[in-house]
């Protein structure tokens, strides 16, 4: 239970107590001054009326304001869900957008990786291309100038055979 409500049970059950304490005097009639007129009423009675009154008047008041707290509390309940709903899905496209710029990105780099892939590989078959042809050009050269050596050779034996025969 609140404080506030303890104290007002409180207050309502010392008031009470002290009404049946003083029942009697409160119950005693006295003369009234009402400002344009007199009446005989009991006073205690009168007072205790007044108390009752604007116990009541506050009370419904407070039910009024928590009543009306309640509602306003209610309503910005459902303002707050409404746009944690409203967050939510925000949130929700914003990953879906990044899901898609995530894949887009991958496949820009997968084309990417592929271009530069056959272009490596048409390098490669270029070079090995002018790597045999540098090979075959080598190994032409080379074969002439065994050839070339060869022949020397014969030359140097034929001549040396002839001077064997001359002699």
């Amino acid at each position: 239970m609140k404080l506030r409500t303890l104290v007002l049970v409180i207050g309502i059950l010392l008031l009470a107590v002290f009404t049946a304490l003083n029942a009697d005097e409160i119950l005693r009639p006295t003369t009234l001054n009402l400002g344009f007129s007199q009446a005989q009423a009991p006073l205690g009675l009168v007072m205790l009326g007044v108390v009752v009154v604007v116990l009541a008047f506050f009370l419904v008041a407070l039910v009024f304001l928590q009543t009306s707290h309640l509602l306003e509390l209610r309503r910005a309940t459902k303002e707050a869900s409404e746009q944690r709903h409203l967050a939510d899905k925000a949130e929700q496209s914003r990953f879906t957008d990044l899901r898609q710029y995530l894949q887009t990105q991958y496949q820009e780099t997968l084309e990417r990786e592929q271009t530069r892939t056959a272009q490596d590989q048409a390098h490669l078959k270029a070079m090995e291309d002018k790597l045999l042809t540098t090979l075959e050009q080598t190994a032409n050269g080379l074969a002439a100038s065994i050839a070339e050596v060869e022949d020397r050779l014969e030359r140097q034996i034929q001549k040396l055979e002839q001077k064997k025969s001359a002699t």
